[in-house]
């Protein structure tokens, strides 16, 4: 990539000390580089540090070593340049849903009037397909409906990074199908930069341009979406490319995660440029299944 990166992730590791003397190693020399609009999805075993890279980019936890840089500047501490999406709603009860909207708007846009901020909290109101709810409180709304709403609340302050904690992760199967359909729509609209943390694969081959492979330790590999851009979730297991992805995503969950450190000794790594693979059905010119790019 030769554009500047929107977000650099750059030597990030995050330890914490051990009882009786020593550090525990949750990860470490993290590198990654995001470019604007991109969507990027973060899978890995439990344990591995998944939700802890999300917050140290939400500015919720500090790094023992390394930085985030967003748009040319270091993070710090929680800003309103970068949104966050949690697997609860975390909805206001008390205020409706345009409320519980207007309030992350106004206080990223203090100097709006109160007309301009429910005129522009509407259009998201509508973009999430909620219109008809505007008036009612959380307990009023399905499960499904809850995270529409913290979608466009987040969607709504108009940030340069989304971050998304496995949002769709306690809906049940058809609705966090429709959920995830919408929100890859929307992203895709608004160019919005989005980093997620998932377990689901499906849910990482719908939504990802790009899927990072953790272990403990470095990231393993960054895997290209080698699937279409117009993809469905109803029908991209009939895409040529569907299974070697989904393939080479399962045996680094179940085999590889947990085997890398030995895979990579005795040979040069260098975790400024993890491997880049492109899993793809095998070509007439006998390309590999996972062609390095």
């Amino acid at each position: 990539m030769t554009e500047k990166p929107l977000i650099s992730i750059e030597a990030l590791a995050r330890r914490y000390p051990k009882r009786g003397g020593g550090e525990t190693t949750v990860f470490e020399d993290l590198w990654l580089p995001i470019q604007k609009g991109e969507f990027v999805c973060l899978i890995g075993h439990s344990g591995c540090g998944k939700t802890t890279i999300l917050n140290v980019l939400a500015g919720l936890d500090q790094p023992s070593s390394g930085s985030v840089i967003v748009d040319g500047r270091e993070i710090s501490g929680p800003s309103l340049d970068r949104a966050v999406i949690f697997q609860g709603h975390s909805l206001l009860p008390w205020m409706t849903v345009l409320g519980n909207i207007a309030f992350a708007v106004s206080s990223r846009r203090p100097e709006w009037s109160r007309e301009t901020v429910r005129a522009h909290c509407q259009r998201y109101v509508d973009l999430v397909h909620l219109s008809g709810s505007e008036h009612k409180k959380p307990s009023e709304l399905s499960g499904g409906m809850k995270q529409r709403v913290g979608i466009a609340r987040a969607l709504a302050i108009e940030p340069k990074m989304l971050l998304m904690d496995e949002p769709f992760s306690a809906l049940d199967a058809l609705t966090r199908g429709s959920l995830q359909e919408e929100a890859r729509r929307i992203c895709r609209e608004t160019g919005q930069t989005v980093f997620m943390i998932t377990h689901d694969i499906d849910e990482a081959m719908l939504l990802a341009d790009r899927i990072v492979l953790m272990t403990n330790g470095p990231q393993a590999e960054i895997v290209e979406n080698p699937l279409p851009r117009d993809r469905l979730a109803a029908s991209m297991h009939r895409h040529a490319d569907y299974y070697p992805l989904r393939n080479h995503l399962l045996e680094f969950l179940v085999t590889r995660s947990k085997s890398f450190a030995s895979e990579i000794e005795g040979r040069p790594y260098d975790p400024r440029k993890p491997a880049v693979v492109r899993p793809c059905a095998v070509a007439e010119d006998k390309v590999p299944a996972a062609a390095s790019v």
